[in-house]
C-alpha cells in the first residue's frame, strides 16, 4: 500500500512543492539518449515529473503508479503520457526499449515484492532493452543524517522530518506536514538499503544482466545508479 505521502490528495498535492526542483531526472534523460530509447515504461512515476519530460523528446511513456492521487496530478500535467493505476506486476506486455525506477522508488520494495517488481518489468520490456534506477549506498549511512528533526515551510504548509527506527536494511521516517487551516497529517515510510551485489543478485534472477553502475552526478557517492539488460 503506498504511503499517505503518496496516496492522500491533500499530501500529493505538496509534494512537488516540497520535492523542489529534480535534479536527478537529468541522469535518465541522457540514459534514455545513450541506449536509443523510444518507448519507457516509468515504474513508481508519481506526479508525473520524468514522466512529462520523457514524453517532450517525443518518445512514448508509459507511468504506473499505485498511488491513485499521485496520479490524478500526473494526469493533469499531461495526456501525451499513458498513465495507469497499478504496479509493474499487473502491467500489460507492452514491450517498451527502457524501464526506470527514480528517487527512492525501487527501496519502497520491502520483502518478495521486490524480485516481483523485477520479473514484472521484465516482462514489460523487449528483450535486449534496459532497466536503470537508483539506489542509495548502505555504506554512506544516509540515516545518519536524517537523524536530526528537519522542519521546512512552503507555501504555508510545515514539514516536519523525523527518523523513527533504523533496524538495518529497514529504516523507518516520518514525514508530518501543519496545513494552514490546522490540519495535522502524518505519513510513515520505510526504505530498504539494499548492497550492491544484493541488487545485482536479483537482477541475474530475474532475466537481467548488470551492464554498468554508476554514481548518481546529483548525490555523488551517495548513490548507485543500476544500468542493467534483459537477457532471457
Amino acid at each position: 500500500m503506498p504511503d499517505l505521502l503518496f496516496s492522500s490528495p491533500r499530501l500529493a498535492a505538496v509534494y512537488d512543492a516540497f520535492d523542489g526542483e529534480r535534479d536527478d531526472l537529468e541522469l535518465y534523460l541522457g540514459i534514455a539518449d545513450e541506449v536509443a530509447a523510444s518507448s519507457v515504461l516509468d515504474v513508481g512515476c508519481g506526479t508525473g515529473c520524468l514522466g512529462v519530460l520523457l514524453a517532450s523528446t517525443g518518445r512514448t511513456v508509459v507511468g504506473v503508479d499505485p498511488a491513485l492521487a499521485s496520479l490524478e496530478l500526473a494526469r493533469a500535467k499531461s495526456s501525451a503520457v499513458t498513465w495507469i493505476h497499478g504496479d509493474a506486476t499487473s502491467l500489460p506486455p507492452p514491450r517498451v526499449d527502457l524501464a526506470v525506477m527514480t528517487g527512492n522508488v525501487a527501496q519502497v520494495f520491502l520483502g518478495d515484492d521486490w524480485e516481483a517488481t523485477l520479473r514484472g518489468i521484465h516482462a514489460a520490456v523487449r528483450p535486449g532493452g534496459h532497466l536503470v534506477f537508483e539506489t542509495r549506498r548502505p555504506e554512506a549511512r544516509a540515516w545518519e543524517g536524517w537523524a536530526e528533526t528537519t522542519v521546512r515551510m512552503v507555501d504555508g504548509v510545515e514539514e516536519v522530518r523525523e527518523l523513527l527506527s533504523v533496524d538495518l536494511p529497514f529504516v523507518s521516517f516520518r514525514h508530518t506536514y501543519r496545513f494552514p487551516d490546522g490540519t495535522e497529517l502524518a505519513s510513515d515510510s520505510t526504505l530498504r538499503f539494499r548492497s550492491h551485489d544484493e541488487v545485482a543478485e536479483s537482477l541475474t534472477a530475474t532475466g537481467h544482466r548488470v551492464v554498468d553502475v554508476r554514481d548518481a552526478p546529483d548525490r555523488p557517492g551517495r548513490e548507485l545508479v543500476f544500468v542493467a539488460e534483459r537477457v532471457s
